[in-house]
């Protein structure tokens, strides 16, 4: 059986992990800045209080991938499917990132921050986002359905539609401008 890699405090800047291999293995309080992941496969690695910094990670594969207590800042994470992730310690925040087309479904949200992301088209199916605050998040197209989202704070969110009907709202937070988002199934006219 292969040693896993165990890879402590590195800092790793304008790598092409697509070119060059990624151990698989155990990273600790590593720093990725500017690397590109783009269809790598991040299966069984762990990071564990790391960050990525303007990397793209879009296509990754995340099977049984851990991200503990991790930090993207301004990434590109397209089309990623983190349902696949390790669930049990998955702990991210996520800073002016684009995750367009990526999916949590039927994810554990509670230990997420979304701050300044665009998430359109992102699945939210059947995920538990109690308490989350989507701050200054755009939610274009993203999918609500069968979704925990009481206490949840969207007052500072856009483009979102939710329906109520459909989802766990009791208590969610919500701004005056992002009702329309939330009667949009209605058909009815509101004034701005």
């Amino acid at each position: 059986m292969m040693q896993r890699a165990f890879i402590d405090s590195q800092e790793f800047k304008g790598i092409d992990f697509s070119k060059k291999h990624l151990k698989v293995g155990d990273y600790e309080y590593c720093t990725f800045i500017n690397c590109t992941f783009s269809d790598v496969d991040l299966s069984e690695v762990s990071f564990m209080e790391c960050e990525f910094e303007a990397c793209n990670l879009s296509m990754a594969k995340l099977y049984n991938t851990m991200f503990k207590e991790t930090i993207f800042k301004n990434c590109k994470l397209l089309g990623l499917r983190f349902e696949n992730c390790n669930k049990y310690f998955f702990e991210i925040r996520f800073e002016a990132c684009i995750l367009n087309l990526s999916s949590f479904y039927q994810l554990d949200l509670t230990r997420v921050i979304f701050v300044d992301n665009s998430l359109h088209k992102v699945d939210f199916t059947e995920a538990n986002l109690k308490n989350i605050i989507f701050n200054n998040c755009d939610l274009e197209g993203a999918i609500f359905e069968n979704t925990n989202i009481e206490k949840a704070d969207f007052k500072t969110a856009y483009n979102f539609n939710i329906d109520l009907e459909k989802n766990q709202v009791e208590k969610a937070k919500f701004s005056l401008p992002g009702i329309k988002g939330l009667l949009e199934k209605y058909r009815i006219e509101i004034d701005d």
